[in-house]
C-alpha cells in the first residue's frame, strides 16, 4: 500500500476509534490545494506536515484535526489486520483497482471504499438495478428478468442486496450463472460471499452499521457502477425515486424503467427516463437509450 493510499485511509475513514474523519467538502479543498502545490507527481505521496497545512493558509483547528487524523497510524494498522483476516480489502481513489466507472461522479466518487469478495468484477461490464422494496408480481419478473439477462450477456448485475427488486434480481441473476455486486448500506463483517461471483461493497468503513443515510448515498455508486441502470418499480418517493431522478439529472448512466403504467414509473420516464416493456426485452446488450435528457451529460471524473 502506497503512502496516499495510506493517506487517503487515515483522512477519509472511519477506523472504529471514535474519531470523525474529513467531510467529503472538507478533504476535496485540502486535496485540491496539495496538488495545486505539488512540483513534482511523486511528492504527492509524501506525508503532509504543519508547515504545509500553514502554506495552504489552513484554520489552526482545521490543521490540528488534519495532522490528529494522520496520527492514526496504529489505529489503521489494527483496522486493516482484522479486515485482511475477514478477507475485506480497502480502495481509495488512488488504488489501481478502484473502479473507473465511479470517476463519472467528479467530487462525489467515494475517497474510499472496502470490498469483499473478488474485486476483479468491479472491472468488467456491469448494469445495474434499483426497485422498490415492496414488488407487485410484474416488477418481482421484471427484476428476474433483468438479472438473468445480465447472466446470459456477460453483464455484472450490480444492485443494493435490499429486500425485493434488489435481491429478486441478485438471486435471479446467480441463478443463470452470472455475478454480482452488492453495495451494501451496512457493514461488510455480517456479509461473507456465498460464491466467488460475489462481492459485497461499502464506503466509509467495513464495519459501519445500517443507517438510512447510508442507504441512500449508495445509489450514486449502483447507478454510476452500470453502463445501463434499469428501474423494476418505483414510487414517487424514496430511495429508489431519489437515485434514479438524480441519475436524470446528473447523466451517471442511461436510465431504463419498466413501463408498468405506475405513477412512480411513469413520472421518471416523463424526466427522461427509457421506458422498457417486459415483452419486448430481449437483449440487454442491444438496448439502446432512445434520448438522454439535456444537461445529463456525465460530470468529468478526476482523482
Amino acid at each position: 500500500m502506497t503512502a496516499a493510499e495510506r493517506g487517503f485511509l487515515l483522512l477519509c475513514a472511519e477506523l472504529g476509534d471514535g474519531r470523525k474523519p474529513l467531510t467529503p467538502a472538507q478533504f476535496r479543498t485540502l486535496r485540491a490545494g496539495v496538488l495545486a502545490r505539488i512540483e513534482k507527481p511523486q511528492e504527492a505521496d509524501r506525508a503532509l506536515t504543519a508547515d504545509d497545512l500553514r502554506a495552504l493558509g489552513c484554520e489552526a483547528s482545521f490543521a490540528e484535526n488534519v495532522l490528529e487524523l494522520l496520527g492514526r497510524e496504529r489505529e489503521l494498522d489494527r483496522y486493516l489486520s482484522v479486515a485482511e483476516e475477514l478477507g475485506i480489502r480497502p480502495l481509495t481513489r488512488v488504488s489501481g483497482a478502484y473502479p473507473a466507472r465511479l470517476r463519472c461522479l467528479g467530487d462525489a466518487a467515494p475517497a474510499v471504499l472496502f470490498c469483499r469478495g473478488d474485486v476483479s468484477l468491479l472491472d468488467r461490464p456491469a448494469v445495474a438495478l434499483v426497485g422498490s422494496r415492496e414488488l407487485t408480481p410484474a416488477g418481482e419478473r421484471f427484476a428476474r428478468q433483468v438479472g438473468a439477462l445480465a447472466a446470459a450477456e456477460g453483464y455484472v448485475l450490480v444492485s443494493g442486496n435490499a429486500r425485493g427488486a434488489d435481491r429478486a434480481g441478485q438471486e435471479a441473476c446467480l441463478d443463470a450463472g452470472g455475478s454480482v455486486v452488492s453495495v451494501l448500506p451496512d457493514g461488510l463483517q455480517d456479509h461473507t460471499p456465498s460464491s466467488e461471483r460475489i462481492c459485497y461493497l461499502c464506503e466509509g468503513g467495513w464495519h459501519l452499521p445500517m443507517a438510512g443515510y447510508r442507504a441512500l448515498e449508495r445509489n450514486r455508486l449502483i447507478h454510476a457502477l452500470g453502463e445501463k441502470t434499469f428501474v423494476a418499480q418505483s414510487r414517487l418517493h424514496g430511495g429508489t425515486w431519489s437515485g434514479s431522478e438524480e441519475n436524470l439529472r446528473r447523466g451517471w448512466s442511461p436510465l431504463f424503467v419498466h413501463d408498468d403504467g405506475s405513477p412512480g414509473c411513469a413520472a421518471l420516464i416523463a424526466l427522461g427516463a427509457n421506458p422498457v416493456k417486459p415483452e419486448t426485452l430481449r437483449s440487454i446488450r442491444k438496448l439502446e437509450p432512445a434520448w438522454i435528457p439535456l444537461g445529463s451529460a456525465p460530470a468529468s471524473g478526476h482523482r
